[in-house]
C-alpha cells in the first residue's frame, strides 16, 4: 500500500512532488523509514560516526513530480538576510 504525501523538493529544482512515506506501524523502524546504527573507530573505541538502513517497509525513490516552481528572482537571492525586502512599502 502506498501512502502518498505532498513534499517541496529542492533538488534538481524546486517543485512540488508526490512522495511515499513509511509505514507508521512498521514493527522494525517504528514509521521513521530507516534505522540508525552508531558505530565506533575500531582502534580508539570513541564514535565515529552512524550509518542509516533504510526500512523495507518504505521506497525512498518513489516519487512524482506535480509542478515544477519557481526560481526565486536574482535581486531576493541577494539580499542580507537581516533585510526584509517587504518591510517599507514601495507605495
Amino acid at each position: 500500500m502506498i501512502r502518498l504525501r505532498i513534499h517541496v523538493s529542492h533538488w534538481p529544482r524546486p517543485a512540488l512532488v508526490l512522495t511515499d512515506t513509511p509505514r507508521p506501524d512498521c514493527p522494525d523502524c517504528d514509521g521513521y523509514g530507516g534505522i540508525e546504527h552508531d558505530y565506533g573507530d575500531y582502534e580508539t573505541g570513541e564514535y565515529a560516526g552512524t550509518d542509516w538502513e533504510p526500512c523495507p517497509c518504505w521506497d525512498e525513490t518513489r516519487c512524482w513530480t506535480l509542478l515544477p516552481l519557481p526560481r526565486r528572482p536574482r535581486w531576493l537571492r541577494r539580499q542580507r538576510p537581516d533585510v526584509d525586502p517587504w518591510a517599507e512599502s514601495p507605495f
